[in-house]
């Protein structure tokens, strides 16, 4: 049976994959082990983006709370990253965010926090999987005046509006940006941030009706904010993902600025300023080999977790480090929050641009990015990991790895969010690469039925 968990929390096809059924055996078991020794009634903070499938979802997360004895505290659509503050802010005992971050609207997830405003370790993943897979007793349960009640909050998009305004120590006054909001949960927080610094906002995929979160928008699809950025001649353009954990920007010329380069931009800066702890940026097996050598040049350190940003996470708290993230652009800037934060990253980005006075393109220019060509495998999430026993699929693969030892590197990693194995091949030669991966890629497709 495949874990419930991915990289990033439980997700699925609402109503069909993620029932309602499930969120409420899922929150009913999460509340029991996250709030387990609490001297007193549990307090769970519930956010969502903008997906139809929310309300249904919530409903039932609700429920399942309140059956485990917890107060249930929806806060509305609201960033992920928001949730994890506000969990702090509120003093509250966990929080849970339903979104399926950049998947397609007709996904759903549930991300859930500890009263610290982190992700789960894999331990506590596992602990309330385990108790949604067996029996729940109804001896186990609270009853009377003992089970949850609901409790809602209005106020947190504007909590979280007025701390992200002192995560920087400048105004913004005279940048011109054009901002996508991916018709998610930005759009209720990115674009008053923006104003309320001073920045010229053009803005666009903002207003979010269900169903268009995602829609040919936000970071997994950039075509639009790179038209807008050229047409309104833009300092920059931002582009956020469905619940703004993610951020990735687009310079002056249209040239997109993925997690890597913002990293780099930001990291030799801290550096230069005597703030970045360790002389640290935590990357991922993904990132671009441009960031590994331009860490060398700099005397930077780039150690590499697996792909999830709760990874990075882990690898910064475990060395004190204060940036790390991923190339999809989840870049976690620890001073301020405790995952990956789109408008914080926007903001730090800004703020680099204005104190040095330099345009986005120029700052970029600090890494140099390889070509890399990433090939996606559609498969059935219970046989991701089946290529490893196939002898032919895997010679495939090292052949792969002889043709670009040494110039390059071979990566195959079944995704944690979605029914797919990811090909990445990095190098100098772009036919090559794409000729390889094709060729892994149609030994997969054939051997594993895909």
């Amino acid at each position: 049976m495949a874990r419930l968990f991915g990289t990033d929390g439980v997700r699925g096809i609402a109503g069909t994959e993620l029932t309602a059924q499930n969120c409420f055996d899922i929150g009913r078991a999460a509340a029991m082990v996250l709030t387990e020794g609490c001297a007193h009634k549990p307090r769970i903070l519930i956010g969502r983006d903008t997906r139809i499938s929310g309300d249904m979802l919530e409903a039932a997360l609700t429920a399942g709370f309140c059956a485990a004895g917890a107060t249930a505290i929806p806060v509305g659509v609201i960033p992920t990253p928001a949730l994890a503050w506000l969990t702090r802010e509120y003093k509250a005992d966990a929080a849970a965010m339903i979104s399926a971050s950049h998947n397609p609207m007709e996904y759903n997830g549930i991300k859930f926090f500890n009263k610290d405003g982190y992700k789960l370790d894999d331990a506590l993943e596992d602990r309330i999987e385990g108790m949604v897979r067996g029996a729940v007793h109804s001896g186990d349960l609270p009853n009377g005046a003992d089970v949850g009640t609901v409790e809602r909050v209005k106020t947190a998009a504007d909590d979280y509006i007025s701390y992200i305004l002192t995560t920087i120590d400048t105004r913004l006054d005279g940048i011109k940006a054009a901002v996508d909001c991916a018709n998610g949960s930005a759009s209720l927080t990115a674009p008053p941030t923006l104003k309320k610094l001073g920045v010229d906002v053009t803005v666009i995929h903002c207003e979010p009706n269900g169903v268009n979160i995602n829609a040919g928008c936000g970071s997994t699809h950039m075509d639009d904010i790179q038209k807008l950025t050229k047409e309104t001649g833009a300092d920059i353009g931002l582009a956020f993902d469905g619940d703004a954990d993610r951020l990735l920007a687009v310079d002056e010329k249209g040239d997109i600025v993925n997690g890597d380069q913002i990293m780099a931009i930001c990291g030799n800066y801290l550096k230069s300023q005597g703030k970045l702890k360790n002389d640290t940026i935590v990357a991922t097996i993904m990132s671009n080999l441009g960031l590994f050598q331009m860490a060398d040049r700099e005397g930077i350190r780039v150690p590499k977790t697996k792909v999830g940003d709760r990874y990075v996470l882990e690898k910064m708290l475990e060395e004190g480090d204060v940036l790390g993230g991923e190339q999809s652009g989840h870049v976690i800037f620890l001073e301020h929050n405790t995952t990956g934060d789109g408008l914080i990253t926007a903001l730090q980005l800004l703020s680099v641009m204005r104190h040095t006075g330099k345009k986005l393109s120029e700052l970029a220019q600090v890494m140099t990015m390889l070509p890399q060509v990433i090939v996606n495998v559609p498969i059935e999430n219970e046989r991701k990991y089946d290529y490893i026993d196939d002898a032919e699929i895997m010679e495939a693969i090292r052949r792969a790895e002889r043709i670009f030892e040494g110039s390059g590197r071979v990566l195959i990693r079944p995704s944690g969010t979605e029914a797919m194995i990811r090909i990445m091949i990095e190098g100098q030669d772009q036919a090559l690469m794409q000729k390889e991966a094709d060729k892994i890629a149609a030994v997969m497709k054939q051997n594993l039925s895909v």
